[in-house]
């Protein structure tokens, strides 16, 4: 697969397929265009004696020092030296890698005023694999993510250190060995390497990717709880959710008939008038969280296709303006929005799980398991989801409102992007656990429902499940059986085998 890029037209799944399934990418000729016609701008206003803010001036503080241009590529050196300066664990290499491509993507908007061989190596060392080692803590997402951009940024200079062919090394060597030559920076080239949001941008594409894939494991496990718990199913008529027109809350309904359509279970029959709200709302709960990620996902993909960086300059009115293009609020929003949001999943799904273990309010064997007293089957796995439910609460604190001042309050106001991004990404790996818990439970509740068959599509997510994990007959060591079905949440497996049964459980239009 092959993506060229021109600063519009870049999607989450692109970055996906780039950053993780190593697609190949490069600059559409358009792209080029603009780019080269941006940096002949920028030697025109320098050979005028203008000054321009990081170009012939000091940066932050120092933005009242003029520089000559002489001193142009030193400055621009010396700003990604100084502000490399991160800590922690490096990012995973699929978030760097995500990073490289949108930071090109910007600058291919030819706003930058940097030359092309900037993208183009950034994109050259993409597609042969080189990607420097980046530190996840130091950025405060404003401006931009200038501490981890600038540690990416060094190894094209041919320093730092970057992973090749599954080694850590030496950046100069990573290039060398790849090919690749190292840059030498002219007028606001490093500053243009570092001055946007796009380290915390390209976590963000990933995370909704995958927030996007365990939302769909919500929707057939909620259905196959729903199911094993013969609930009341006039809660999702359509005429319902119809009057209330959310769409989240409708798509939700709509998945949820179709995911237990035809089930033997539900059919059986219940004396029940209406089930507690963990069941009857389900749509009402899960709802928001779709609407929430349509939200996130027009902030993102924005951002992907935005000019973030400072200075600007415009061909058209042949000058340069200073603004605050790198400030990342939208993102950081957005991200403690979708934490938010995915949060809830994970408490709604402990709830399912809950039920499923009470006899009183499941109509099953107690914690899904004969034998109570000398087996207490899948007590403590309900413990686990509720463990992480409640890390999740903590988490899911909004980073966005705890700005700090930095630059001697020429920086008085910062986002705080790459917490909120951070947390994001612990929280979407809870989930994943506490709806694989969830899955594993309603599984074994049907086994106690035999002959009985579940819905159209609960019945092909517990066939897949069985494939790994075996009815629990008595205890057993309860985490290989967790982990198993985390991994099938995780990779698609299971959305996979019941979208090719009852077709898309789409909600991203």
């Amino acid at each position: 697969m092959k993506i060229q890029i021109n600063g519009n037209n870049l999607t989450i799944d692109n970055v996906t397929q780039i950053a993780r399934h190593k697609a190949e990418v490069s600059l559409a000729p358009e792209a080029i265009d603009k780019i080269n016609a941006s940096a002949a701008l920028i030697q025109r206003l320098v050979d005028k004696d203008i000054a321009i803010y990081g170009v012939t001036t000091g940066i932050g503080e120092f933005a009242r020092i003029r520089v000559s241009p002489e001193q142009g590529s030193e400055l621009q050196r010396k700003i990604i030296y100084s502000h490399a300066a991160g800590t922690g664990d490096p990012f995973p290499e699929e978030v760097v890698r995500a990073a490289m491509v949108l930071r090109a993507n910007t600058l291919s908007r030819g706003n930058s005023g940097v030359r092309k061989h900037l993208p183009e190596t950034l994109l050259e060392m993409v597609n042969k694999g080189v990607t420097p080692v980046v530190y996840e803590k130091g950025s405060v997402g404003t401006s931009g993510d200038l501490s981890p951009l600038s540690q990416l940024a060094v190894v094209l200079l041919g320093e730092g250190e970057a992973f090749y062919k599954g080694k850590r090394m030496p950046g100069g060597i990573a290039m060398q060995k790849a090919g690749i030559d190292i840059i030498e920076l002219g007028y606001k080239e490093g500053l243009g390497l570092i001055n946007g949001s796009q380290v915390c941008t390209g976590g963000s594409a990933l995370q909704l990717v995958d927030a996007r894939n365990l939302i769909k494991n919500a929707f057939i496990a909620s259905a196959m709880s729903i199911d094993a718990l013969k609930g009341v199913q006039t809660a999702y008529d359509a005429r319902i959710h119809a009057v209330r027109p959310f769409n989240g809350q409708n798509v939700v309904a709509k998945h949820l008939r179709t995911l237990m359509a035809d089930s033997e279970i539900i059919a059986d029959g219940s004396k029940k008038v209406q089930d507690g709200y963990s069941m009857r709302c389900t749509p009402q709960v899960y709802g928001p969280t779709v609407d929430a990620w349509k939200y996130v996902h027009n902030q993102v993909v924005t951002e992907m296709n935005s000019t973030a960086d400072n200075p600007l300059f415009f061909t058209d009115d042949e000058t340069y303006l200073a603004g605050g293009n790198f400030h990342s609020q939208n993102i950081s929003m957005a991200m403690d929005f979708l934490g938010i949001a995915m949060s809830e999943i994970a408490s709604l799904s402990e709830r399912h799980t809950n039920r499923l273990m009470n006899p009183v309010l499941s109509g099953l064997p107690d914690f899904l398991i004969e034998g109570k007293g000398v087996n207490s089957g899948l007590m403590v796995a309900q413990y686990t989801a509720a463990a992480l439910v409640s890390e999740n609460k903590v988490l899911a604190h909004p980073a966005v409102v705890d700005s700090i001042s930095v630059s001697a309050d020429q920086e008085d106001h910062v986002a705080m992007t790459p917490i909120a991004v951070r947390k994001c990404g612990e929280i979407l790996r809870n989930v994943g656990a506490v709806l694989a818990i969830e899955m594993m439970s309603a599984a074994q509740g049907f086994d106690f429902h035999k002959p009985l068959k579940p819905g159209k599509g609960t019945r092909i997510a517990y066939a897949k499940i069985r494939e790994v994990v075996d009815f629990m007959e008595e205890d057993r060591v309860m985490y290989p059986d967790i982990e198993k079905i985390v991994a099938l949440v995780r990779d698609g497996s299971i959305v996979k085998a019941v979208e090719d049964e009852v077709g898309e459980l789409g909600f991203d239009w």
